[in-house]
């Protein structure tokens, strides 16, 4: 526009309004997200937590490795507190700020209302013109001007229909445009200064520095933020010991770079090393630090693989040095032992490939997903699964295994019935019993299914060398399931747990209400006994006690699952007839006979052309089903992606970070220790999941014999493995059409051909020219 002008904040009063404004956009949800809450719920969980010691200390160490938390929460109160005062502020300032346009009012200039006559207008202008008159004593040019115009504005109808509509009797004006700016800012004196010393601080000095150090962050990490030396040691190491026992994994998992000072900036090397770590050496004995082998041999990885043995062994370490050193190698662990695994998959995967000369076995995988159990419980693979639960020690596992009974397995013990576990843990105190069954009652109970099938249109047999896909179902239950009275148990366990909470809270008067029926057992009710205490006996009444133990076994008997398929099947069979049921074969009689083959033409017609409608119906479904099925496919394909990582809280009390089930899914072929699929890591399994897991199968017919095998990386004694049967059959071969064969001689003449037509047509086209 020929007449718009900029113009700069003179004053500051537009910034302020600018200013203001962006401060509320921002202010109001800021301080609805970051105000900190009150959790009033974390009581609640710390209740419904296991309160065993090694928790307790688990807990308070977590508390005291966030002190910020506190000071986070203070910090964010202030700041925003801060803020709206200066908010405050700001809307002050702004309400004091004059503003330099005012808008044009005739009947304000005049003195005189808005439904004031012609008459009244022109005696108000005489009388303001001839006192405000430049001429007068008591003239005022501007205000004579005003007058002047506003008398102009109510007179004259151009005028007056210009100020109606633009708010000015001569028309529209030059727009004036504000930047909400002080000057001060693009001022020459300080243009030089400012300006160009802020964008050479931001594009020649800040930004070059963010990008480089992001540059040589990211070229020394991999996408799963491991290091790449870390790497390819473990490539190096995973391809000259195809066959690797769990001790060299733990050695090679305490060799990784994240564990070295010149890697790491979070690795710490104190002067106290040199005393306690050789006097830690010579209490674990399977240590292997004479190993020469680089960089096996190196100090922190001779200090890492320490660690983690004692970790192992439950071994107690200096609290503010070694243990500091030991919580950091067991958080980072997790994520090496996942690192350990894509890369032997790797390497399987390359074998095949014929890119390297040694394939890993089966039992090298199976052992990095061993040490994972390890790491998170604190425990060697030989010692007893029970170890895993709260309270229970060495000395108490001669308890689990007497003559009347054998408790080998976790399921074992949820399996028993309340009574016997409880006279069996009889040294167990009230609580301690009540964390074990808190414990016992949430573990895991994973029901698998899978079946194998070649995904394919046309053929659904497995020939040799199609891609076979594997589903498999998982259904994440808890060990509450299987628990005689596990639903009662829970139960009591949360009743008791609000009856605690509500203890807080009783008024004086239900107090004494309490005493006085404690003084007074007789007119007291009765006491109600917990679900684990042993009930008192009865005596025999005749032949009142045999049936009542048959009734109770008979309800945990629930064989609905294998009528299920008989149904179905009947239920198809009834399909067939009109109304569900079977017609009985009867003798037709002579009058009726006649008569009946005619009706049998009619519907077989009939039958001929439903048969026809039903055919060409099904072919339009059928196109439809494939589009479904194969958009399901592409959603199962990145459903694991896009889940987040959390499933199930894991009891793991010396492992230093809270932990979630996780599990590797995987076919193997256990008879040639053979990995046929590289291991799906499972990571949101809170109910159900299902996986698919696609190979190429095997390249000779037969009949081959696999193992799907589900593994956890939190617990012991919970890993499952279902057998699947694949008949392969031969490939089919693929037909030649003679058409299809075709001999040199006959493609040079069809060249030819082509050709000698090429110039037939351009010859043509040159004689029609002529023409």
């Amino acid at each position: 526009m020929a007449g718009m002008q900029f113009e700069y904040d003179e004053k500051g009063g537009t910034f302020y309004y600018f200013l203001l404004s962006f401060m509320a956009v921002v202010l109001v949800p800021a301080t609805y997200i970051f105000w900190p809450r009150v959790d009033e719920k974390e009581e609640l969980k710390l209740r419904k937590e296991c309160q065993c010691d090694p928790c307790h200390v688990k807990r308070k160490r977590l508390r005291d490795s966030q002190p910020w938390k506190r000071i986070k929460s203070r910090s964010i109160k202030l700041g925003l507190i801060v803020v709206w005062l200066l908010f405050c502020l700001v809307a002050y300032k702004v309400s004091q700020v004059e503003l330099d346009f005012k808008e044009f009012d005739p009947y304000a200039e005049l003195g005189i209302d808005r439904g004031a006559s012609s008459s009244e207008i022109k005696k108000a202008y005489r009388r303001l013109s001839l006192q405000y008159h430049p001429d007068k004593d008591t003239g005022d040019s501007t205000k004579f001007m005003l007058i002047t115009k506003a008398h102009q504005a109510l007179t004259d109808e151009e005028a007056r229909k210009n100020w109606e509509e633009h708010g000015n009797p001569d028309g529209p004006g030059a727009t004036h445009l504000g930047i909400a700016l002080p000057k001060w800012i693009v001022e020459k004196q300080n243009s030089v200064w400012v300006v160009l010393a802020v964008y050479g601080l931001v594009f020649m000095v800040v930004l070059p520095t963010v990008v480089g150090t992001w540059w040589y962050r990211s070229i020394q990490y991999s996408a799963e933020q491991i290091l790449m030396d870390t790497t390819q040691l473990y490539f190096y190491f995973f391809h000259k010991t195809p066959n690797m026992i769990l001790k060299r994994v733990i050695m090679i998992l305490g060799a990784s770079m994240e564990f070295e000072r010149g890697h790491s900036s979070e690795v710490v090397e104190r002067p106290s090393d040199n005393e306690e770590i050789p006097m830690l050496i010579r209490d674990l004995p399977h240590l292997n630090e004479k190993n020469k082998e680089k960089p096996l041999c190196y100090p922190y990885s001779i200090k890492a693989r320490a660690l983690l043995h004692a970790h192992f062994s439950r071994q107690d370490l200096p609290a503010k040095t070694l243990e500091l050193d030991k919580q950091y190698v067991l958080k980072k662990s997790p994520f090496l032992i996942q690192e350990m695994v894509s890369i032997v998959a790797q390497l399987v995967a390359m074998a095949h490939a014929g890119r390297v000369s040694r394939m890993p076995r089966l039992e090298t995988i199976e052992a990095i997903m061993k040490l994972s159990q390890m790491v998170v419980q604190g425990l060697w693979d030989i010692k007893s699964p029970m170890l895993q639960l709260p309270h229970v020690s060495d000395e108490m596992l001669r308890y689990f295994n007497s003559r009347k009974r054998s408790v080998r397995t976790i399921r074992d013990l949820a399996k028993l019935k309340d009574e016997d576990r409880r006279l069996m843990l009889r040294n167990f105190s009230e609580a301690e019993y009540h964390d074990l069954m808190l414990i016992l009652a949430e573990m895991p109970l994973i029901d698998m299914e899978a079946r194998c099938a070649v995904l394919d249109d046309d053929d659904p047999t497995i020939t040799a060398g199609s891609i076979v896909t594997v589903t498999v179902n998982l259904t994440r239950n808890s060990m509450k399931d299987i628990m005689e009275g596990g639903e009662q148990l829970l139960a009591a366990m949360q009743k008791e747990e609000d009856d605690v909470a509500g203890a807080e809270d009783v008024e004086p008067e239900e107090e004494t209400k309490t005493e006085e029926a404690a003084a007074n057992p007789s007119e007291s009710p009765a006491r109600k006994p917990k679900v684990w205490e042993k009930q008192p006996r009865k005596k025999k009444g005749g032949k009142g006690g045999k049936p009542g133990k048959k009734v109770n076994k008979a309800k945990t008997v629930t064989p609905v699952v294998v009528k299920k398929p008989e149904v179905k099947e009947d239920e198809e069979k009834r399909e067939g007839t009109p109304n569900g049921s079977v017609p009985k074969a009867s003798r037709p009689s002579k009058a009726t006979a006649e008569s009946s083959e005619e009706d049998s033409e009619v519907d077989s017609e009939e039958e001929e052309s439903t048969n026809a409608s039903e055919q060409a119906s099904k072919e339009p479904e059928g196109e439809e089903d494939d589009w479904e099925r194969f958009q399901e496919e592409s959603k199962k394909d990145g459903a694991l992606e896009a889940k987040s990582k959390e499933s199930h809280l894991v009891h793991c009390p010396y492992f230093p970070v809270p932990k979630h089930e996780w599990w590797w899914l995987y076919v193997a072929d256990r008879k040639n220790h053979l990995l046929i699929t590289a291991p799906v890591q499972v990571c949101s399994l809170k109910h159900e999941e299902q996986v698919q897991l696609k190979f190429s199968a095997p390249p000779k017919p037969g009949v081959y014999q696999y193992s799907v095998i589900l593994r956890s990386d939190s617990y012991f004694d919970f890993d499952q493995s279902q057998f699947i049967k694949l008949d392969v059959k031969e490939a089919k071969k693929v037909e030649s059409h003679p058409q299809w064969d075709m001999s040199e001689e006959e493609d040079g003449e069809e060249k030819d051909d082509a050709d000698l037509s090429d110039s037939d047509d351009y010859d043509s086209d040159v004689d029609s020219e002529d023409d």
